[in-house]
């Protein structure tokens, strides 16, 4: 019998981003910074990202309905690392070649099942973990052989609300989107303001 995407995002406890075209629009800005060194100026690599601001706020609204978020990247940057901080992610995976290991220790250290895990990613090496998790989700700029194995393809591209879009689809799903986005909004609630993207980089 068939599972349906959406009975597939009942489940779900945990929800895992790549970085680069998920998180981002792809793009990899590579800017020389000149560095002071004995002898005179030097160039270094800086390397520049661009976050949206919904997937920031689609983050408190996942936390607010009960979830843990992290990502997991190939990539290694203090771009993604201070990010990932400024969201106080739970999980945060970088230098991944092969992003099976990190699923197996977070399944281990938070005593949950792969059922229990969805996955945004966008490429052929998100599609081990895409096989394997209880809900995989593709963004609407993914490769097509991510498309073919998704439970579910965002309608916005990543680095334009992808991450947003599968986070809603889970608390829908979870019959909480509602009650969250009030929670969030409503002045009264001591949680929202704690959870302000902005402040996490200290």
């Amino acid at each position: 019998m068939t599972i349906s995407a959406e009975d597939r995002a009942r489940k779900i406890k945990i929800i895992l981003f790549d970085v680069d075209g998920v998180l981002t629009d792809g793009s990899i800005w590579i800017i020389p910074a000149p560095v002071a060194a004995e002898g005179g100026v030097v160039s270094k690599m800086v390397e520049a990202k661009g976050f949206n601001a919904h997937d920031g706020a689609g983050i408190s609204l996942a936390r607010l309905g009960g979830l843990k978020c992290g990502i997991i990247t190939k990539r290694i940057s203090e771009t993604v690392a201070m990010r990932a901080r400024d969201l106080r992610l739970e999980f945060v995976y970088q230098g991944q070649a092969f992003k099976m290991k990190p699923i197996r220790e977070i399944v281990e250290k938070e005593g949950v099942t792969l059922d229990e895990i969805c996955y945004v990613g966008d490429d052929v090496i998100d599609l081990p973990v895409m096989r394997e998790c209880g809900f995989a989700v593709a963004v609407a700029n993914a490769r097509a052989q991510v498309k073919a194995e998704a439970h579910y393809i965002t309608p916005n591209a990543g680095g334009y609300g992808a991450a947003r879009d599968a986070v809603e689809f889970i608390l829908e799903a979870k019959g909480l989107l509602n009650k969250v986005v009030e929670e969030y909004i409503d002045e009264r609630n001591p949680i929202s303001p704690s959870m302000d993207i902005g402040k996490g980089l200290s």
